[in-house]
Parts: C-alpha cells; structure tokens; sequence
C-alpha cells in the first residue's frame, strides 16, 4: 500500500474549514478561466469535494480515484456524474475525451509522476491543473518528504511535451496549470 495515499475519515476531507484553507470555488473558479471549459476529468476524486464545485458550475464530471470507498462517497454527492474506479497512471477514459484533467491534492500521491503527467495530458483537449501543498510549508497537509518539489514537477512537464506550464500561487496552496 503507498502510504502518501489518503487514509483517513472520508467527511474530515469535507469540512467547510478544509472547504475554506484549499480554497475550492477559487480553484475552480482560476481553472474554469483558462479556456471554454465544458468537461473534467476530476483524478482522484476522493470524496467528490473538487467535482461537486466543477458540476456546481454547470460543468461534466468525470470522477476517477484509486479507492471504492472514495467513490462510493463520491456517488451520495454527486449521483448524476460518472465515477470510475482507477490510478492516474492509467486512467479508465479515451483520448482527449476532456477539455480538463484535474488533480487536487493527490498528484503526491501517484507512484509515478511522469506516467500521471501523460496521461493527463492524453484525455485533455484543453489543458491540466494540479493544485499541490506548498513544497516548504508545513502547517498542514502531509509530511514534507511526501510533497512534489515544484522543479520537479515543472521539468516532468516539459518532458510530458506540455506547450506552457504556469504556477499560481494561492493562500496556502499551489496550482500548477499545464496548457496542451
């Protein structure tokens, strides 16, 4: 079992105080702005929190994530999206059947970060967002040592063959937007 994966009570992950600290409607809200924006591949899904806010906006919903009990959770949220059971490094989805992929808070937690790129790459039309801890600040979140370091992520872009990569910094997070 990776243990960077989430292990944890399913409606900790809901709080309005988590709603508020990873800034849901400001990330949506930045990614929807990128371009016409009409359908997300949500990777790793979780609990469904980021697809609730995308279909909230009139957004498709497409719902991936490594964990039956996260989709499961997913489905009380969110009955009218699709949710499929699936790893980022190979997602269950055709090509270019999304404008967007999107990664919140789990890219950390994939076993291979150049595989996930490309394949975020491979079902966008538009372009990948992924929204990560801040690489040195650790008020909260995981341990240091299971963050992404952002040169890392940037350099793995550039060999995914994304056209830009852009790093917006929020309140207490980071979201890095790739364009196809």
């Amino acid at each position: 079992m990776n243990e960077r994966v989430f292990h944890s009570n399913i409606e900790r992950l809901r709080s309005p105080e988590r709603k508020e600290r990873i800034e849901v409607e400001r990330v949506v809200g930045i990614l929807l702005s990128q371009g016409d924006i009409k359908s997300v591949l949500d990777i790793g899904t979780g609990s469904g929190l980021f697809a609730e806010e995308f279909f909230n906006q009139g957004i498709g919903v497409t719902g991936v994530d490594l964990q039956e009990e996260m989709l499961e959770a997913a489905k009380t949220y969110l009955p009218d999206c699709d949710f499929k059971l699936g790893k980022a490094e190979k997602l269950p989805i055709e090509d270019k059947a999304v404008d967007l992929a999107f990664m919140g808070l789990v890219f950390h937690e994939v076993d291979d970060y150049k595989q996930a790129l490309e394949e975020a790459k491979r079902v966008s039309k538009i372009g990948v967002g992924i929204l990560e801890w801040d690489f040195l600040i650790q008020e909260f979140g995981p341990p240091l040592e299971h963050r992404v370091n952002p040169d890392l992520i940037k350099s793995l872009a550039k060999e995914a063959g994304y056209s830009s990569f852009e790093v917006i910094k929020l309140n207490n997070l980071v979201l890095y937007w790739f364009k196809i």
